[in-house]
């Protein structure tokens, strides 16, 4: 996905529900650089849209029929939101103060800063996650320390989660080694 259609998406939103500010997360959230950084193509491959609204985040569930996985949207546009609650993403403190935001017309989309998201993938830790973590660390977009200080910063859902995230840091952190070397 790239912004242009994650915009389109989220002006079908707004004609649904009336709502013109949005919070992206996961994946697509690294879309908020999409105006100053080329992002690799490993960072956004996804074609849902985790979001929720802004000022109403329940008022997004209200679009999952219309614009949802398996929607007529998603069907004529390859994309689709995948309405999500704020209290989701397992994230470090101030988060908020450092969301990116983008205005486009009337609608304003605000995108979780990438080392905020890396946290949260590292917390999933599912394979996917890695990987865009991994893309995001060798174009630069994703910093280790910043990363790791982050981390420090995190209220974890569990000490398994938390142990999971730090695993995941580490086993990224680790230098790679050719094989038969």
């Amino acid at each position: 996905m790239n912004l242009d259609a994650l915009f389109d998406l989220l002006r079908a939103a707004h004609g649904l529900c009336g709502h013109g500010e949005y919070v992206v997360v996961g994946s697509l959230s690294v879309l908020g650089l999409a105006e100053v950084a080329a992002i690799p193509a490993d960072m956004t491959v996804s074609i849902d849209a985790d979001c929720y609204t802004q000022s109403d985040p329940a008022r997004i569930f209200d679009l999952q029929a219309a614009l949802g996985e398996g929607s007529a949207y998603h069907r004529a546009h390859g994309i689709y939101l995948d309405p999500v609650s704020p209290k989701l993403p397992t994230l470090p403190d101030g988060w908020e103060q450092r969301l990116i935001r983008l205005t486009r017309e009337h609608l304003v989309a605000s995108f979780l800063e990438p080392n905020d998201a890396a946290v949260s993938k590292l917390a999933r830790g599912e394979p996917r996650d890695l990987r865009w973590v991994s893309a995001g660390l060798k174009a630069g977009i994703v910093s280790l320390p910043t990363v790791r200080l982050r981390i420090r910063s995190t209220n974890f859902l569990d000490a398994e989660e938390e142990g999971t995230a730090l695993k995941a840091l580490e086993s990224l952190a680790r230098p790679k080694t050719r094989k038969g070397r």
